[in-house]
């Protein structure tokens, strides 16, 4: 990993989603870009960063949920962002420290202070990739990947907030089922998406506009079109619904589905 290389490719002069999310999650690895884009869109959407707080929050229910009650021991997190508390790999091993965690994303940043995501517990492993889901087979095949994960055996794939940076036009639908067919019965996929079912006309208008100002592509999706996402596969119970829903921890209060805008979902591939 050549992280001198990887600075050396950072345009601070565009925005990152990776980076972006790191801005709303209160991190400090953003450039003036990044959160020119993110207030544009907090602009129409004021409660983008809770959003962000639940979805991550969403992630580790569903890590947690995988590792304890179904034994997963492999996971492939896909577009993982900058490292943060609860990183999957944290979350699994405090479980079972046997499991096995393969990052990837795409931006040099990430690449950077990957090492975090590297912290495993000696009995698993952890990798991370500087890749891009536009390309699965690269993924796929990459020997770091290869190294830490066996392809027979179960796998997490985790796309959480990541499919709505992808429009119809890019293929999103092609490039899940390429990963999920690569993976064995017994597998599970994991995503979370932003979504119009809660918004108005008006604050669907007003989402689109900001989205084309913050100089990153963005596609909402309804519960219709996210479920194609699942198509053929066992959902988990409860099934899709929003991030804030999918078994909450009883013991905290739960946002309402509107101001958080996002639906997630688990499906087992059998």
């Amino acid at each position: 990993m050549n992280s001198e290389s990887a600075a050396e490719r950072i345009d601070t002069t565009k925005p990152h989603p990776a980076r972006r999310y790191d801005y709303w999650l209160g991190g400090k690895d953003n450039y003036a870009a990044d959160r020119e884009s993110a207030d544009a869109v907090a602009e129409a959407f004021p409660t983008v960063r809770l959003a962000a707080v639940e979805n991550r929050n969403f992630l580790r229910r569903v890590t947690a949920y995988l590792t304890a009650e179904t034994g997963i021991r492999q996971f492939l997190d896909i577009g993982a962002g900058l490292p943060t508390a609860g990183n999957v790999h944290e979350i699994a091993q405090g479980i079972a420290p046997e499991s096995r965690i393969v990052y990837v994303d795409n931006d040099p940043i990430v690449l950077v202070h990957a090492r975090t995501l590297l912290d495993s517990a000696p009995e698993g492993a952890t990798a991370y990739l500087d890749a891009d889901l536009r390309d699965p087979a690269h993924i796929l095949s990459h020997p770091d990947l290869l190294a830490t994960l066996d392809l027979n055996k179960p796998v997490a794939l985790m796309l959480v907030a990541i499919m709505h940076f992808f429009t119809d036009e890019t293929r999103p639908y092609e490039l899940v089922r390429t990963l999920c067919d690569a993976l064995p019965p017994g597998s599970h996929l994991v995503m979370s998406h932003a979504t119009n079912d809660y918004l108005d006309d008006e604050d669907v208008a007003r989402t689109r506009e900001a989205n084309q100002r913050s100089g990153v592509p963005f596609q909402l999706r309804s519960s219709a079109e996210f479920a194609k996402f699942f198509s053929g596969f066992d959902m988990v119970a409860p099934g899709i619904t929003s991030v804030t829903a999918w078994r909450p921890d009883e013991w905290r209060p739960h946002p309402r589905a509107e101001a958080v805008s996002m639906l997630g979902g688990v499906a087992h591939i059998s």
